[in-house]
């Protein structure tokens, strides 16, 4: 579970857990895996890992067939949300790499790493955190949307390649999510949020936990490919 220290990957993280499975949370901010690590008992540990980086995804992954020997379940959830709405004209080219590199290449790096482990396993579930961004396409986010949107396409592809050996591979697009980071950064989004959505009520994390633990489950093996838009209807896909 990368980005696991808070928000969508701490409840995603707890609800594996109640599942059955052994987590281990992977984020860049070392103290908060740390502690929520702790929090969350005796099956889950914290690693630091920086997705961006081959070399930090593949000694994660390593240590990872160290203890547990195995690796069922893939959550990529790591993603950069600090980012101020801006125009294509105002992203710099600091900004571009920064978004890229965690949302899009971090994803590649973990999806590459444990590909292998599956697929002679003949088993296994990888499941990427998009965005339904990628479905609606505001404007003010382009980079964001944009490295999302590779993420789905990522997942149709590495779907179709390795279906064969037993590995599934899924993608959810949440709708803008009530944590502390995004909160942070992104003004009046529950306000615009709630307006549009059939569901009118902001969207917690814990929304997200229920699909996550579907597709981490046999009760799914028959389902790849797929975006999945979990948004209370903001989006209709």
């Amino acid at each position: 579970m990368t980005g696991g220290a808070r928000g969508i990957g701490r409840d995603i993280a707890a609800r594996l857990i109640q599942d059955g499975h052994v987590v281990v949370l992977a984020d860049v901010l070392t103290d908060l895996v740390m502690k929520t690590a702790k929090d969350l008992g005796t099956s889950a540990r914290g690693c630091t890992t920086d997705v961006s980086s081959s070399v930090s995804v593949n000694s994660l992954i390593e240590n990872v067939m160290d203890v547990d020997g195995k690796i069922d379940v893939l959550v990529n959830n790591a993603s950069v949300v600090d980012l101020p709405a801006t125009e294509i004209d105002g992203i710099t080219d600091a900004e571009w790499d920064k978004v890229l590199g965690v949302n899009l290449t971090g994803t590649f790096n973990c999806c590459r790493a444990v590909t292998p482990i599956m697929r002679e396993a003949r088993t296994g579930s990888i499941i990427n955190i998009s965005s339904d961004l990628v479905l609606s396409g505001i404007p003010g986010l382009l980079h964001y949307t944009a490295t999302k949107g590779g993420v789905v396409a990522l997942t149709r592809a590495l779907a179709s390649e390795v279906g064969a050996d037993g590995v599934r591979v899924n993608s959810i697009a949440p709708g803008f999510t009530e944590t502390d980071a995004a909160l942070e950064f992104c003004g009046d989004a529950v306000t615009r949020s709630v307006e549009r959505r059939a569901i009118p009520r902001a969207q917690q994390p814990s929304d997200l936990v229920g699909t996550v633990s579907w597709l981490a489950s046999v009760d799914s093996e028959f389902v790849t490919g797929q975006l999945i838009a979990v948004n209370g209807g903001y989006v209709f896909h």
